[in-house]
């Protein structure tokens, strides 16, 4: 694999992203989010500094484990002033643990609250004659488990907007 891809040791984006293994469309992305920067060369193209294939890297493990580009803005930005966000990073981080171990629990509640309407569905089923309807659906709304936000717990959660704590 190339370490860079001009004579000054910079990285043209079509190396940058092949070596990086995200699109060029990626890289102009954290572009914008001030999360990756690039000179224009005289001939208009975009120039990125040698560490950039480190940078990306660092920037696709970040967002991995749940960091935001956001995020990533101001920790980089304290970092390139030659700061120390190693405290940030650490509180980021453990704010992120924090919410993935309550979206677990629910999760695992959702699973023993699923595997118990699968258990009374089977009750169900194996007393209703064929040809008839077990109205399984209709008995979701009598069990005391699920909660209407239950499905909820299965989508993505939503990213908090900056500056918003709940």
């Amino acid at each position: 694999m190339k370490q860079s891809s001009s004579s000054n040791g910079t990285w043209r984006i079509g190396d940058l992203a092949e070596a990086s293994g995200v699109s060029t469309d990626t890289l102009r992305h954290y572009e914008r989010k001030g999360v990756l920067r690039s000179k224009r060369a005289g001939n208009g193209y975009r120039e990125y500094a040698p560490d950039s294939l480190e940078r990306v890297r660092v920037i696709r493990k970040a967002l991995a484990i749940g960091f935001t580009l956001a995020e990533l803005k101001e920790i980089l930005a304290v970092f390139d002033r030659g700061g120390v966000p190693c405290h940030q990073v650490r509180s980021l981080a453990a704010s992120k643990l924090s919410q993935i171990e309550v979206h677990l629990k629910e999760v695992i509640s959702l699973r023993d609250e699923l595997r118990d309407a699968l258990k009374d569905w089977d009750r169900r089923l194996a007393k209703t004659p064929s040809g008839e309807r077990a109205n399984l659906l209709t008995t979701l709304t009598t069990r005391n488990g699920l909660h209407s936000s239950t499905g909820l717990l299965l989508r993505k959660p939503a990213r908090q907007k900056k500056g918003r704590q709940s």
